[in-house]
């Protein structure tokens, strides 16, 4: 289980090495397209290194994506909760 700190962490790095986002720019309330510039190919790439980084599906809402690293970091902590209940 991780915490939220360690999230941002995951995030921040991950942005960095595969997104091409310098990690000083990032912060729990950027943006992930307005503020770091990602497009559908940089957010595909965000999750599924997340997915293979928590070993977990992340399985957002397409009504409702998370918009920011912090909707990011909360869905993957609220996945592994769900994780931890369901065994």
């Amino acid at each position: 289980m991780s915490n939220y700190a360690d999230c941002l962490a995951v995030i921040k790095n991950i942005l960095d090495e595969h997104c091409g986002v310098e990690q000083s720019l990032v912060g729990p309330q950027s943006r992930l397209q307005a503020d770091l510039g990602l497009d559908s190919v940089g957010l595909l790439s965000l999750a599924l290194e997340l997915e293979n980084a928590f070993e977990m599906y992340l399985g957002e809402d397409a009504d409702n994506p998370p918009e920011t690293v912090d909707d990011v970091a909360r869905l993957i902590l609220y996945r592994q909760s769900e994780m931890r209940d369901a065994s």
